[in-house]
C-alpha cells in the first residue's frame, strides 16, 4: 500500500502560509484543484475540463506550482511530442488562531495578490 504523506500548509512559515491561501483564493485555482482531485492530468486536457484557455490556465498552475499545491513533470508521448502533466500535492490546511499567531512573527511579506491594505473596511 502507498503511504502519502500530507503537506500541512499551515505548518511552514508566515509567508509560504500567505502563499498557499492566496493561491487558494481564486475560483478557478479550486476548480483545477479539484479536477487534479480525481487524477493527473496535462495542461490541454486540464484547459477543456476547466473550461478555460490554455494560456490562463498555466497562469494559475504556476501560482499553484509556486505555493506548492501542484507539481508538474514533463513527459514525451509515443508520438514524439512534449506533454506537461500536472498532479496534486496532498496537502492538509489546518488554521486556529494559535497557529495564525506564530505565522504572522515569521511575516516578512507585506501584501500578497494585490493586496495593499487599501480596502474599504
Amino acid at each position: 500500500m502507498d503511504e502519502t504523506v500530507d503537506t500541512d500548509l499551515a505548518g511552514g512559515t508566515g509567508d509560504e502560509l500567505l502563499l498557499a491561501l492566496s493561491a487558494l483564493a481564486s475560483p478557478h485555482r479550486l476548480r483545477v484543484l479539484a479536477a487534479l482531485g480525481e487524477g493527473r492530468r496535462y495542461v490541454s486536457e486540464l484547459a477543456r475540463q476547466v473550461g478555460i484557455s490554455r494560456p490562463l490556465l498555466r497562469v494559475h498552475l504556476s501560482r499553484l506550482e509556486a505555493a506548492g499545491l501542484v507539481r508538474s513533470s514533463l513527459e514525451v508521448s509515443e508520438d514524439g511530442k512534449a506533454m506537461r502533466y500536472f498532479e496534486v500535492v496532498p496537502f492538509v490546511l489546518r488554521l486556529d488562531p494559535d497557529r495564525i499567531g506564530e505565522a504572522v512573527r515569521t511575516l516578512t511579506v507585506k501584501s500578497v495578490g494585490g493586496d495593499d491594505g487599501k480596502g474599504s473596511d
